[in-house]
């Protein structure tokens, strides 16, 4: 049986400009961090003669063209996989639609599977540049290129988006004293709400490309937040990264309206006022997970469980999408 994994994201700084519609004309750069919280994937090979898949809902198919699920269909279509006596099965730590990237590391850890099962190797790189491929390429999605190269090269991670497609990526140069600072401050919480990203990037994307003038001077502000949220956490200001996190929220809300709403903004400013520095929703926005970096952990961590919200431990992944088991 082969098994591989690949893990969620947070976002660090310069999150959206890594969509075509801007760094296209402008060039994106981000931060991202891949975290222990995974997608999984199984494969292995049957004694039916049919393509077996089971994820939120099941198929049982004969030809890989009749797949329903458009991100496996187009993995197997991209590797000219056409084999029928397979089963494949996908399981998550955290749910779909909450803001860490699920659809990227799916797409990086079903590749990786495949990849396997046909006994070749594959590198990070082109590992996240076919999953974008299929999900921006094929797909249409009007998302952006992080979570599938977060999930493919793991740790923390910048990432420069260059017109005509290249990326750049190398590692975050962050002490070992600040990482661990940061993993012990950074809290995340649900706020239960999940929700798809596609129509948030949709007006984004639609305005990108229109030349909207408020729209591309938000995202240019955005990408300058993440340069100096680089030098904060490469030169150990932990307090000014948290600043630079509530800065980029309140221009983030800027985008759309479907970007929060008032129970997110009143959980929001609790925790501002219970001990954190700084905050910002994870992802696209309209629900998933509330990010703070806290200057007193025990007080917000009160105040948030207090309001029922439901908090999710983590540590950074510096592995990337993984063959477990083949």
């Amino acid at each position: 049986m082969i098994i591989t994994r690949s893990p969620l994201r947070i976002s660090l700084g310069g999150g959206g400009t890594d969509l075509a519609s801007y760094y296209e004309a402008h060039g994106g750069f981000l931060i991202a961090g891949a975290i222990d919280k995974y997608i999984y994937i199984t494969l292995h090979e049957t004694f039916i003669d049919e393509l077996i898949i089971k994820y939120s809902k099941l198929e049982r198919v004969t030809s890989a063209s009749q797949i329903e699920h458009p991100i496996i269909r187009e993995a197997f279509a991209m590797l000219g996989i056409e084999r029928t006596n397979l089963e494949m099965t996908s399981m998550a730590d955290i749910p779909a639609g909450t803001g860490l990237g699920s659809s990227g590391s799916f797409t990086t850890a079903l590749l990786k599977a495949l990849y396997a099962w046909k006994r070749d190797i594959v590198h990070p790189h082109e590992l996240a540049k076919q999953a974008c491929e299929i999900e921006i390429g094929r797909l249409r999605e009007p998302i952006g290129k992080q979570d599938q190269y977060i999930s493919a090269y793991g740790g923390i991670t910048c990432f420069k988006f260059l017109p005509g497609g290249k990326v750049e990526a190398w590692p975050l140069k962050i002490s070992e004293e600040t990482l661990y600072n940061l993993e012990d401050n950074l809290l995340l919480f649900f706020t239960g709400y999940s929700r798809s990203a596609s129509a948030i990037l949709q007006e984004q994307d639609t305005k990108s490309k229109a030349a909207d003038a408020s729209m591309v001077e938000n995202l240019h502000f955005v990408k300058d937040l993440g340069l100096q949220s680089q030098y904060a956490l490469e030169t150990g200001n932990l307090k000014e990264f948290a600043s630079l996190m509530d800065v980029h929220w309140q221009r983030k809300k800027e985008r759309s309206g479907g970007m929060t709403n008032a129970k997110i903004n009143e959980w929001y400013d609790l925790a501002m006022a219970n001990g954190a520095l700084g905050g910002k929703l994870i992802g696209a926005g309209g629900g998933g997970f509330l990010m703070f970096y806290a200057d007193d952990k025990v007080n917000l961590r009160h105040a948030m469980h207090g309001a029922g919200l439901k908090e999710v431990r983590f540590r950074f992944d510096f592995e990337g999408t993984k063959l477990l088991n083949s």
